[in-house]
């Protein structure tokens, strides 16, 4: 990735072989973990509902989210960064790591890959509805927002420290690990109060497969305002400065074409 620069994009970023390549590989790995994620809830829901397992439950929830996110992570850092999150695209986007149009690439390819992962697991699962997410009973959305907020303030900061910060040093290698370890373990905090989303794409495409809207408002604006909180506290706190000979993290930047 390039120094810390604020860009529109330029015009021939748009039809790069590069820009589509990163492009796809965040629609795979959205479809990845969401078809992972969700089907690992439907799972759950077929396997035990008629028993009372949910402190296992919950736990085998978030072991397939940190694994299917670690392997997502893994196979597109290279390519596009891996952020499999529109809210790491929006912290990315804050912090002058990746260029307007470049963001609204990858929002499109994650929101598409979630849509498309809950389609085929209706379709697997003989026509389940995806759960999705929605503010438990006796939860206040206020709540969930800020339990939105607080979890995806550590995400993004964790990708931050982990994949972008410039001297990070060998750290870069786990960073996968690292981000999977933080959505598992949020996910046995937050998951009994708001499901614990903290990824507007792993919430939108259940939503719209399932025709779930329920409290859908708080797994946007939690994130966002968490992640953006974050990339900005890392970004300007964190790495005040940065030679600009670097290039770590997103090897896609406009000036190397």
């Amino acid at each position: 990735m390039p120094a810390r620069r604020y860009a529109f994009g330029r015009a021939d970023e748009a039809t790069h072989p590069e820009s589509l390549r990163a492009t796809l590989a965040e629609f795979v790995a959205t479809f990845i973990f969401v078809f992972a994620g969700e089907g690992s809830v439907l799972a759950l829901n077929k396997s035990y509902r008629e028993t009372d397992a949910s402190a296992s439950g919950l736990l085998v929830v978030a072991l397939a989210h940190a694994l299917a996110l670690f392997s997502a992570v893994s196979s597109t850092m290279n390519v596009s960064g891996g952020h499999v999150n529109p809210a790491v695209t929006f912290g990315a986007l804050l912090g002058g790591r990746i260029s307007f149009l470049r963001a609204v690439y990858y929002w499109v390819a994650q929101l598409l890959g979630a849509v498309i992962a809950s389609l085929l697991l209706r379709l697997v699962t003989a026509g389940m509805r995806p759960v999705g997410f929605s503010v438990a009973s006796g939860v206040g959305e206020m709540h969930g927002l800020l339990l939105e907020i607080a979890m995806t303030f550590g995400l993004v900061y964790t990708v931050y420290a982990t994949a972008i910060d410039p001297k990070r040093g060998t750290f870069g290698t786990i960073s996968p690990l690292a981000i999977g370890f933080i959505v598992g373990a949020n996910i046995l905090v937050g998951g009994p109060f708001d499901g614990a989303s903290m990824n507007p794409a792993r919430a939108f495409g259940p939503a719209l497969v399932g025709w779930r809207w329920r409290n859908h408002w708080i797994y946007w604006v939690g994130p966002f305002i968490g992640g953006g909180l974050a990339a900005l506290t890392y970004e300007y706190v964190m790495i005040p400065t940065e030679p600009p000979h670097h290039h770590t993290h997103q090897p896609l930047a406009p000036e190397d074409y």
